[in-house]
């Protein structure tokens, strides 16, 4: 089993009281016979260079190789408060010499749309289905916090100005935590992301190139390249018999867990 969210749902909860082998996304989940291994992410991600096709990405992209560039995306439906701000604050991204390439929500745009203006390229576009190439391109993201997100961004070794979405449990928010406290990426709440965040916080971010280089070390620390291949040497193991299958716990209706040892019952 695998329990990729810092607070496991309902079903995993169960699910970890009927075998030993739980593995975890999140470092700081707490389940039953839970072991941190990561989230299995593609090759495509895992075995990204960003400073060695930097350039080639922002080429792809139609977009400058001297300029800071922001990458912004919300999930593969686009996230609308995002897109709001970001389009009102293009003035001051342009301004201060800011790129953006803005991965929008194939619902919000049907075709790519250039906003350069003097000279400061703002790329937006539906969607994006090669996103090494668009992470290689940025030197932060403007992203929501999914553990998908946050395992890839910290895998490439890419901050991340998180603003988690207020849903179920709160995971978002929980998914970035420790990351931002690492010194890989920033957080704000979905409610406080506005033009003056950005003027006040993240520009001055992405223009200033010594605390971008510290928090792309700090996230990559932070990333697992390698958890598809742990993964997959311990569903290997457990089939080859490699890794013991304790008894399991029944359920004798009092609320103990009762274990069945050679026909004795041990609580």
């Amino acid at each position: 089993m695998h329990e990729a969210n810092p607070l496991p749902g309902l079903a995993n909860r169960l699910g970890a009281r009927l075998t030993p082998h739980v593995y975890t996304g999140h470092p700081h989940t707490q389940i039953r016979n839970g072991r941190y291994v990561g989230i299995p992410l593609r090759e495509q991600i895992t075995r990204l260079n960003r400073l060695a096709v930097g350039d080639k990405a922002r080429a792809y992209f139609g977009l400058r190789h001297d300029l800071p560039t922001l990458l912004i995306f919300g999930g593969s439906q686009g996230a609308q408060r995002i897109n709001e701000t970001a389009f009102a604050a293009i003035p001051h991204f342009r301004a201060a010499g800011v790129q953006v390439l803005h991965v929008v929500g194939p619902k919000n745009a049907a075709e790519p749309q250039d906003l350069t203006q003097d000279g400061v390229p703002y790329v937006a576009v539906p969607y994006v289905d090669r996103m090494d190439m668009a992470y290689a391109a940025a030197d932060v993201a403007m992203c929501r916090s999914g553990a998908m997100t946050c395992a890839e961004l910290t895998a490439v070794g890419l901050p991340g100005a998180f603003v988690p979405l207020a849903i179920g449990n709160g995971e978002q928010s929980l998914n970035a935590e420790p990351i931002v406290q690492a010194g890989g990426g920033v957080m704000v709440d979905n409610a406080d992301v506005s033009v003056e965040w950005i003027t006040g916080r993240l520009i001055p971010l992405l223009t200033d190139t010594d605390r971008v280089v510290a928090m792309s070390e700090a996230a990559a620390r932070m990333g697992r390249r390698d958890a598809d291949t742990e993964l997959a040497r311990e569903v290997m193991a457990i089939a080859r018999g490699d890794r013991p299958t304790p008894d399991l716990p029944i359920d004798d209706g009092d609320g103990d867990e009762v274990f069945q040892d050679d026909g004795k019952d041990i609580r």
